[in-house]
């Protein structure tokens, strides 16, 4: 289930994964926010918090995340990755060498951190 953070920066979303991710999580939840800050602030400043493996995505869900990567091409700004998994957060800092945007990860410890560099406040 993915869940929408609250008490976030006005310039970013922010979502946590927890449990079995699907499609409908990203239809019912994560798009209409993150089209609603595309279209708000023109650019897109996200957080994930994984508190999931990446086992427990469904292929509807890696499905959903690519086209939303596509549909906002252009639009990405900052996105952090929050997880303890080392290699998700390998892999998150070397996505910004393939997309517009910068992308990091960081550790759980370090949510706040996260939530500063996504919104441009550090």
């Amino acid at each position: 289930m993915i869940t929408k953070l609250e008490n976030l920066p006005s310039n970013m979303v922010g979502f946590r994964a927890e449990g079995e991710i699907t499609e409908k999580d990203f239809n019912e939840i994560v798009m209409p926010e993150v089209d609603r800050m595309v279209n708000s602030e023109g650019e897109l400043n996200y957080l994930l918090v994984l508190d999931t493996s990446l086992k427990n995505f469904t292929m509807g869900a890696w499905l959903k995340d690519a086209a939303m990567g596509i549909k906002h091409l252009l639009k990405w700004n900052r996105a952090a990755i929050v997880t303890d998994i080392e290699s998700v957060r390998t892999f998150t800092k070397g996505f910004s060498w393939f997309m517009p945007g910068e992308f990091k990860g960081f550790a759980q410890k370090d949510l706040q951190n996260a939530i500063d560099w996504a919104s441009g406040k550090s």
